[in-house]
């Protein structure tokens, strides 16, 4: 109901009032180079942009939020917050680019309080997607081996999506009919991987599983914390996307988004109808309720087997993906506003999208109350097969079987990660361009003597992300990781929303700046006190005072995690220090001129 109330009505005042004009010309026009500014029709550049977004992070936080403290908080932060501050967010993040060029967030806060701001938010955004690499990374390594079906599955539909940008840009193939021959190829690859599951090293597999190499991997980096073939697919996630976030949009990016996104819309949707269906008629293998490990309300401080954490903030940080993100500021900013055919376009894209990854949070949700959690202290590694395992077993409602409808889930999830990884390294070259310095329009190999060129190529800039989040990776500080994701990520989130009121300010004195500015003080209250807690408690005071660290990487561990959020936390001050001097500027004095929503 939030979510039909937010887009019927919400999300038409929101164009009005960022005056979206259907006849202006967008960036993707303007700037029409076939590499990165690419005008896309709606629903290739929905199922792009969607399949984005929704990464792992909708189905973790919000299984891992409800284990710990029950399913309601879990639900109401997910539909109150998802329509008012998240959809918000999105919908702002990518008409303010529209209005700059196609440019990232960080570009357009420097337009109004300097060269510094800029910098600053486009180096916070920098290390968040370094962050958010990292964790993809894991998180597919994990999926694919809990379900080896997948891995084959997913290999030929990236296979097929490069065929299908040929068939729609080489050959100018028939989109409709193209459509449905590539979609029923993806869905052939589901049967295909049931039939021949794929790993690298040996494991506790289905029968059948074809195994590349002998032995269990334990010579593989970070196999000791992770095993050895959930170590050894992160290394070839993260050149897949290293390769992937180097070829033109049209090439790979575009088509298998827009594939993926059926396979997404059929997940999402194909669970809601089935937990209707299966709620009244009963046609589920085992009835859909929930589980008794799952509480409706587990207290503030939550349950004692996941360490007692406090309800606030944690849990509006732990359900990051879902509710609100800042990494979708990045995407909105990012890819998408570079192929937006038209400006009204933004508000489906947008606001519609977030409001479907809120869906897929709810959905996740609905899987751990089905499936049960008995092990809330697992966190990844125990709430991505739950997700798969929970799906599976109201698919049946539908009259699938639960192994092939565990493995279709797992295979939407993955496609979700897959789409986010290396649509993230390419967000990364593209906050590095902006930090070096390349003209709109204009692309780098990264291959000349220039140092900047080196850092902001599209060959060579992933280097500069790979590298270091494999290193993050196979520390084994997995759970670390996803703490430092979830802070970094909902701090964004607040500055993206903070650089939205003030280019609104500075717009027009006469616009209103509660739509945005409300979310954004939340946003700051929140993730400051979570990364405090982070830094303050759990690390100087539990790990460093009171000897929680026992080894000498734990210790290390907790010297990184603290100055990593230290930074995280002045870098987020002063950028609201001078975004809040700028507003005041503007609206208390006429010293400083109000910029036109075109001005770069």
């Amino acid at each position: 109901m939030t979510f039909t109330a937010g887009y019927v009505g919400y999300s038409r005042y929101l164009t009005r009032f960022v005056e979206l004009d259907e006849e202006a010309e967008t960036p993707a026009h303007k700037y029409e180079d076939g590499q990165e500014y690419v005008p896309s029709k709606k629903p290739v550049l929905l199922g792009h942009h969607y399949s984005s977004i929704a990464g792992g992070a909708p189905i973790v936080g919000p299984i891992t939020a409800g284990a710990i403290w029950g399913w309601v908080p879990a639900l109401l932060w997910i539909a109150i917050g998802n329509p008012l501050m998240g959809a918000v967010h999105d919908f702002v993040s990518l008409s303010g680019s529209l209005r700059h060029e196609g440019k990232s967030i960080g570009y357009m806060i420097g337009e109004y309080v300097g060269e510094s701001g800029k910098n600053m938010l486009l180096w916070f955004a920098f290390l968040t997607i370094v962050l958010v690499v990292a964790v993809f990374a894991l998180v597919v390594a994990i999926v694919f081996n809990a379900y080896p079906q997948v891995v084959t599955a997913s290999l030929l539909y990236i296979g097929l999506a490069l065929v299908f940008g040929v068939y729609l840009y080489q050959f100018n193939g028939p989109f409709i009919p193209g459509t449905i021959l590539f979609v029923a190829g993806v869905f052939a690859a589901v049967w295909v991987g049931l039939q021949y599951p794929l790993a690298l090293f040996a494991g506790d597999y289905p029968a059948g599983t074809i195994v590349l190499f002998g032995g269990a991997g334990n010579w593989v980096f970070g196999a000791g914390a992770l095993g050895g073939n959930t170590a050894a697919w992160i290394p070839f996630v993260m050149v897949y996307a290293a390769i992937a976030s180097a070829l033109p949009v049209w090439v790979l990016l575009q088509p298998r988004d827009y594939l993926s996104s059926f396979l997404l819309y059929t997940g999402v949707g194909g669970a809601t109808v089935a937990i209707i269906v299966g709620t009244f008629l009963g046609t589920s293998s085992q009835s859909l309720v929930i589980d008794s490990s799952i509480g409706a309300f587990e207290g503030f401080w939550g349950v004692e087997e996941a360490g007692l954490a406090p309800l606030f903030p944690l849990l509006f940080i732990t359900i990051a993906c879902g509710t609100i993100s800042g990494f979708h500021s990045l995407v909105s900013s990012g890819t998408t506003a570079k192929q937006l055919d038209k400006e009204t376009d933004a508000r489906l894209i947008g606001y519609g999208s977030m409001l479907g990854e809120g869906l897929l949070a709810a959905v996740a949700l609905s899987t751990l109350a089905v499936a049960g959690f008995a092990d809330p202290e697992g966190g990844i590694g125990a709430a991505l097969p739950n997700f798969a395992e929970g799906g599976g077993i109201i698919l049946t409602s539908l009259g699938v079987s639960e192994t092939v409808g565990a493995v279709f889930m797992a295979l939407v999830l993955c496609s979700f990660l897959l789409t986010s990884t290396d649509t993230a390294v390419r967000l990364g070259r593209y906050m590095m361009e902006e930090i070096v310095g390349t003209p709109a329009g204009r692309t780098d190999t990264g291959l000349s003597a220039d140092p900047a060129s080196f850092f902001r190529g599209r060959y060579t800039n992933p280097i500069l992300q790979v590298v270091p989040a494999y290193v993050l990776v196979v520390s084994g500080q997995w759970v670390v990781l996803w703490q430092l994701f979830g802070g970094a990520n909902q701090l964004l989130a607040a500055l993206a929303l903070l650089t939205a009121t003030v280019w609104l300010a500075n717009w027009d004195d006469s616009k209103q700046l509660v739509s945005t500015g409300v979310p954004m003080a939340i946003m700051v209250t929140i993730t400051i006190l979570g990364l405090s807690i982070l830094v303050f408690y759990e690390n100087l005071y539990l790990n460093l005072l009171q000897g929680g660290a026992d080894s000498l990487e734990a210790i290390l561990s907790s010297v990184v995690q603290m100055a990593i959020g230290l930074v995280l936390i002045v870098l987020a001050l002063a950028l609201v220090r001078l975004g809040y001097r700028n507003i005041s500027n503007v609206r208390r004095g006429p010293e400083t001129p109000a910029a036109e929503p075109g001005d770069d």
